[in-house]
């Protein structure tokens, strides 16, 4: 059983890679639906301009340093998706040591 679960997980990741890596460079360069709809209604340049983030880990879902604009788009797809997958396996992992050492499955408040 344990041994179709990682299968699954692990075609799940190499299907999730390949769409990352060669789909993404084909992705709309227009705004997308909040900045279209800012667009429309007028409100847009009310913005200040700020960046959310300091330091974004990839701006403009791109990498830098990359000449071609569709490899570095796909290296930043490629890159998110195992950034997030980790995230999520991590959190997976914690979740059930936490669940496992409980022996009697009670939660805790």
């Amino acid at each position: 059983m344990r041994r179709r679960v990682w299968g699954f997980v692990l075609l799940g990741l190499l299907v999730s890679v390949l769409l990352a890596a060669l789909v993404s460079p084909f992705a709309s360069k227009a705004p997308d639906g909040l900045d279209k709809f800012a667009q429309d209604k007028g409100f847009a340049e009310r913005g200040d301009g700020r960046a959310a983030w300091r330091f974004p880990l990839m701006p403009g879902y791109t990498i830098g340093g990359v000449r071609s604009e569709s490899v570095g788009t796909a290296l930043a797809g490629l890159a998110g998706t195992l950034l997030v997958f980790a995230v999520a396996f991590g959190s997976a992992r914690l979740i059930s040591r936490k669940r496992s050492a409980d022996p009697q499955g009670q939660e805790r408040i």
